[in-house]
């Protein structure tokens, strides 16, 4: 690299427009922005109007062209999707050139692959953009807590669902509905599949636990569940009792070490008590909690898409590159820290082996003894039952929910088997991660189960 270091652009769209933008206007940025200099950006159409102007001499349609550009030192990929985004980047990599990317599913799923060329190559990859938006997350993980042993990483990383969710708890709307206004309001797509089945966030989640953890997973076999089917009724019950409702990704250890070292992930819309630092995250907003040791729990918060957050970290995963670049003059030994990848195998544990806290909800017949039951379904398959109420009893039925401590997959999964064949109960209506609160320096969470005795045979409207 000269003393101006050439980027080239894969993508023109929000968030390139985004860095272009920024790369334009360095005035009252840091300096070293100044000596970004943009000088290849391929987009679909060089006629459609764009909300930043570029001399036409740069663009292009053919991505080719800025990958194999000389001038080029950073490519800079916005595209998104995994073809040809993965074979752009790779093409990058081939022709020594370091690569940002703010594409969590290219690289959730072919991360590995692109790491393994960027260390052959001598080349840096960053995905700063690719979880979070403008939170930083990414290098924290890599750098600033790379001397705790993580624990524990979970946390709301997609911002659509939470702006659904958000809606749904303050204003009582249906799910359908405010969907309908996210996509207008440009915060869902189309076809917001990604989104609201938790798709997007399984993705996400599959690269934190990666950084977190020091080895990758694999994406297909994260558990997954959206907010699609969620039903309002439940977000208001989860009131009633004190939590909120949140889409959860959640990267955890299961055992202190091994090798390959177990996780569980999940992603699930999850009740989370109304004092957990999660609750208080809305609208379109992120925030990832931290769990490790020594450092204890760290909180990390802020918007988690659009063109503003996500061009910010790009830029900045850009100037990484180039202060080390200047900083070595050239020197071809990469930064251990800002290129790490993989340093140790881990595995997905089976799914019957995750242990959380549960939410269910069943339609039951209102009589006596049904509460009883229930309870003597997960008492013989060894589900614990921290609380256990009945909704709107009525001659048409009622609902039976019930929240259970912390147990495994398997065994919740055999209890709700033997309670779903009671001839009382007509069916699982909804079925729900269940947060508790941590305990922050050894002392105890200020929340406090439901006394189930209280609430026996009762009906809460």
């Amino acid at each position: 690299m000269g003393s101006g270091i050439g980027i080239g652009l894969l993508g023109l769209g929000t968030v390139g427009g985004g860095v272009a933008s920024i790369l334009q206007s360095p005035s009252e940025r840091h300096p070293l922005v100044a000596d970004l200099k943009l000088v290849r950006v391929a987009v679909r159409d060089l006629n459609r109007p764009r909300s930043v102007e570029l001399p036409n001499e740069i663009l292009t349609t053919d991505p080719a062209v800025v990958v194999n550009d000389p001038a080029v030192d950073v490519v800079v990929e916005v595209i998104g999707g995994i073809e040809p985004a993965r074979s752009l980047i790779l093409q990058a990599i081939a022709a020594g050139k370091s690569v940002v990317t703010a594409n969590k599913a290219v690289i959730a799923r072919h991360g590995e692959e692109i790491a393994d060329a960027a260390t052959k190559a001598g080349v840096y990859v960053l995905i700063e953009a690719a979880v979070g938006g403008g939170i930083p997350i990414i290098e924290p993980l890599k750098q600033s807590l790379g001397g705790n042993r993580i624990n524990r990483v979970s946390g709301i990383i997609n911002g659509t669902t939470n702006y659904i969710l958000t809606r749904m708890a303050e204003e009582g709307a249906a799910y359908e509905s405010v969907l309908k206004d996210a996509q207008e309001l440009g915060y869902a797509e189309a076809d917001p599949a990604a989104d609201v089945d938790g798709l997007d966030a399984a993705d996400k989640i599959a690269i934190l636990a990666n950084l977190a953890f020091g080895g990758s997973v694999e994406r297909s076999a994260v558990p997954t569940a959206g907010i699609s089917q969620l039903q309002g009724r439940d977000v208001d019950y989860a009131k009633q009792l004190g939590y909120g409702v949140k889409l959860l990704a959640v990267a955890e250890r299961m055992k202190p070490s091994g090798e390959p070292l177990p996780l569980s992930l999940r992603v699930q819309p999850t009740l989370v008590p109304n004092d957990h630092p999660l609750a208080g995250v809305n609208g379109v907003n992120n925030a990832i909690l931290v769990e490790g040791d020594p450092i204890g729990r760290v909180r990390f918060y802020g918007p988690g898409a659009g063109a503003g957050p996500t061009a910010s970290a790009v830029v900045a995963d850009i100037l990484n590159i180039a202060g080390i670049s200047q900083a070595t003059q050239g020197d071809d030994r990469l930064d251990p820290l800002l290129a790490a990848s993989s340093w140790r195998r881990c595995v997905l544990v089976d799914r019957g082996e995750i242990r959380q806290r549960h939410y269910v909800r069943f339609h039951t017949q209102d009589a006596p003894g049904v509460i009883g039951r229930i309870g003597g379904c997960f008492g013989d398959g060894g589900v614990s039952i921290q609380s256990i109420v009945q909704f709107n009893a009525s001659k048409a039925g009622a609902e039976i929910v019930v929240i259970t401590h912390e147990v495994s997959q398997k065994k919740m999964d055999d209890a709700l088997q033997s309670i779903q064949a009671l001839p009382e109960v007509s069916g699982l209506a909804a079925h729900l991660g269940c947060l508790y609160l941590p305990t922050i320096s050894g002392r105890p969470s200020t929340a406090r189960p439901v006394d189930a005795s209280k609430y026996k045979y009762v009906s809460l409207q």
